[in-house]
């Protein structure tokens, strides 16, 4: 990339749905747009070009081949809609020249005959049929003059989402974040599409036949899902939450490498404590979805679900029960955050942000200086929200320090202010950016680990035994004795002990080609002891047993085409399901085998409900609307788990101090004691608002500092050493 290049924010003004997939830079007085899944730079031709990149529509833009299928179709039908009302906007064009014809025509004859009011007739035809930006934003945008003649269209003081008819939003209470649906878009593409020829559906549509056919749809997808689980297996997901009025609801979702698939909810108020009636509640699951393809039921690790899911287990030899691992690394960093000195550099780096996100002149300020970037970045956690936090401050560490040292800000009244001065004490503090340093090292691996486990756009069974002793190994790296590291070493394993328990997790790295052909000698015994437990307790049939036994010394040995240099390019390029379908043909049985173990999720996290009032079901007294609400569940939960394949929740802008980030930021952004001048001298209407597609800018520091602990292609990759010894590669003696 040019190093004359300096990222531009791309403001809230920017409506066009390709704004939030690319990046804008300024070289000089030109701009150019960059795409963020290819990374490829347009000197020209503007947003429609990125448009057309993204969408494959050939002509003025080569085609992106990383684009999500979701945006790709999303850009398509964008690109649709501006040519629907291209044609329509032509269409009204000769209509309204053939009118004024017949109206000159009129006039020859004499205007005391007929009265003409050209303008009115004009002024509504341009209402009525035109259903672009006239029909949303108001006429006088862009349209048609009353003397026939088409006005320059263009924006206004105000942004076109500023005068579009949105308070429908307020007016019901929708969530906000209603706008980042992929539906959305379309709907109001299809709606400025129809004109006035569009009808609303009325209420009595929208819980009758629309929800049949919707319903309908969803359990099509569902059925596909459900086809492919004889050949990649699947997981059973046990999501527990409580609701606002008390009750503990269960909540069944079914992953495999296809997707995930919401099934159903269940009241657990009355017996969350029971293990018998949660053994009796999982085995139904079980049965519902098929036993011979569920390899393992995730939980959480609240004893009655140990004591439920092993029982479970025993019940059906060919699965395991698994505690959630997202949720045991999640442990691991809230005990981390109990460590004196951990704890003292948090709370010192929260007086800094509680302070920033309170002044809108101080927040806006520092907006500025870090080219769009907020200082607190949500993690996908409470508590790893600490460790990104800090992580985001030491990448923004010169940017804040130049920041506080200008001339702007020591005119700023704020900084004379307690939180501004102790703010500039801490931001000039080698000793609290050293300690910052060094606990991003030291959770860094972690937290990546974390992202693995919770993703969803690739299975997590092939990374997770690898990743939590990598993560040990960057520990002991940092902190070298013995008596140091295993202070972090002992509450790792605390909380891993029933991860550790998994045959899969070994397994799974076992299956890896990445990490197996990355050993040097003989794999360790217990790794292949827990694949041996695999193989018995997945695979019922022993003749296959003792095929898949012959198959693993051709896997061990790279036999065949195992052994190609295509093979062996792959092992680093490719997602291991893909590697064995490529390559394994010579191992049918091992195959099918490392295909259902390396195609399983290891967390609950990721697919958690929001703004979907499951409640409301048991609420409901009469059978009919009660099995109409669930029916609408059932349709609404699955559509949201739908539009999260191929998300890239990186490119996501989240505004830190808004009402759907403050279970995770609450510590981060809260004033503690904020007086009632403070609240009156505060103003949310002179705030700038959060830049979209930012990127960190990138320091001499964040690059001596940059880990090479990746865990799978792009951006999980894992830089390993060909031929290292088992103990350097788990990074654990032996």
């Amino acid at each position: 990339m040019d190093s004359n290049l300096e990222p531009v924010p791309i403001t809230s003004q920017k409506h066009d749905p390709a704004w939030k997939h690319c990046q804008m830079f300024k070289n000089g007085e030109r701009v150019q747009l960059k795409c963020v899944y290819c990374n490829k730079f347009f000197k020209g031709g503007g947003i429609h070009r990125i448009k057309e990149h993204l969408a494959g529509q050939k002509g003025n833009a080569s085609t992106c081949l990383r684009v999500p299928p979701d945006v790709r179709l999303m850009m398509q039908q964008s690109l649709d809609g501006v040519v629907v009302k291209k044609r329509k906007k032509q269409k009204i064009a000769e209509e309204i020249s053939n009118l004024n014809q017949v109206g000159n025509e009129i006039e020859v004859f004499g205007n005391d005959q007929i009265e003409v009011n050209n303008g009115m007739d004009l002024i509504e035809l341009s209402n009525v049929i035109e259903p672009g930006p006239s029909l949303l934003v108001g006429r006088e945008e862009g349209g048609i003059s009353k003397s026939g003649e088409r006005r320059k269209k263009g924006r206004s003081k105000g942004s076109a989402a500023n005068k579009m008819p949105l308070k429908v939003l307020y007016d019901i209470g929708a969530p906000l974040d209603a706008v980042n649906s992929v539906y959305f878009q379309p709907m109001v593409d299809a709606i400025a599409s129809g004109g006035s020829e569009i009808e609303m559906p009325s209420y009595h549509d929208l819980r009758g036949q629309i929800l049949k056919n919707t319903v309908e749809e969803v359990k099509t997808d569902v059925d596909k899902h459900m086809a492919t689980w004889a050949r990649t297996g699947c997981s059973v997901l046990v999501d527990q939450w409580n609701t606002l009025m008390g009750r503990t609801l269960l909540s069944f979702l079914v992953y495999s490498s296809e997707g995930v698939v919401f099934l159903k909810s269940v009241d657990a108020s009355d017996f969350i404590n029971s293990s018998d009636a949660l053994y009796e509640l999982l085995k139904q699951v079980v049965l519902e979805v098929g036993a011979r393809h569920v390899l393992q039921v995730i939980t959480n690790m609240e004893e009655q679900y140990i004591v439920a899911g092993r029982r479970l287990s025993d019940s059906f030899p060919t699965l395991y029960w698994a505690p959630c691992a997202a949720h045991c690394l999640d442990l691991i960093l809230k005990d981390f955050a109990k460590i004196g000195w951990i704890n003292t550099v948090i709370e010192q780096a929260r007086s800094i942000t509680r302070f920033v996100y309170n002044y809108s002149v101080v927040l806006n300020m520092v907006r500025k200086y870090t080219a769009g970037n907020d200082i607190v970045e949500p993690g996908l956690t409470r508590f790893a929200t600490n460790f990104a936090t800090l992580k985001r401050m030491v990448d923004l560490k010169h940017t804040l320090q130049a920041m506080v040292t200008s001339q702007e800000w020591m005119d700023c009244p704020y900084a004379k202010k307690p939180g501004g001065l102790e703010m500039l004490d801490l931001l000039s503090n080698q000793s609290f950016w050293s300690n910052c340093v060094l606990i991003t090292d030291l959770t860094n691996p972690l937290l990546r680990l974390l992202r693995i486990v919770s993703g969803n756009k690739r299975p997590a069974m092939g990374y997770v035994y690898a990743g939590i002793y990598r993560a040990k190994e960057a520990i002991k790296k940092e902190l070298v004795k013995r008596n140091d590291y295993m202070v972090y070493w002992n509450i790792i394993d605390h909380w891993w002990e029933q991860q550790n328990n998994l045959p899969l997790h070994a397994a799974g790295f076992f299956l890896n080609p990445k990490f197996f052909y990355s050993i040097e000698g003989d794999v360790h015994n217990e790794i292949l002891s827990q694949m041996f437990d695999c193989i018995e307790k997945l695979v019922p049939d022993v003749s296959v047993q003792d095929k898949i036994t012959k198959e693993i010394n051709s896997y061990k040995n790279a036999a065949g085409d195992f052994g190609r240099k295509m093979a062996v390019r792959a092992r680093d390029t490719l997602l291991p399901v893909e590697w064995w379908s490529t390559y394994g043909g010579s191992c049918p049985n091992l195959v099918r085998l490392a295909i259902r173990i390396l195609s399983q999720t290891s967390s609950l996290i990721g697919y958690k409900q929001n703004h979907i009032l499951v409640e409301q079901i048991y609420d409901t007294k009469n059978c009919l609307e009660r099995q109409r609400l669930s029916d609408l569940i059932f349709a609404q939960y699955n559509l949201r788990l739908k539009q999260m394949v191929g998300k890239n929740e990186e490119q996501d802008t989240i505004d830190p101090i808004s009402f759907d980030s403050v279970s995770a930021l609450e510590d981060w952004v809260r004033e503690k004691d904020m007086s009632s001048e403070d609240y009156e001298n505060t103003d949310w209407m002179a705030l700038d608002p959060p830049a979209a597609n930012t990127r960190i800018p990138v320091t001499v520091d964040s690059i001596t500092r940059k880990t090479k602990l990746d865990y799978g292609e792009q951006d999980l990759i894992i830089t390993t050493v060909v031929q290292r010894p088992l103990a350097a590669v788990l990074s654990i003696p032996f």
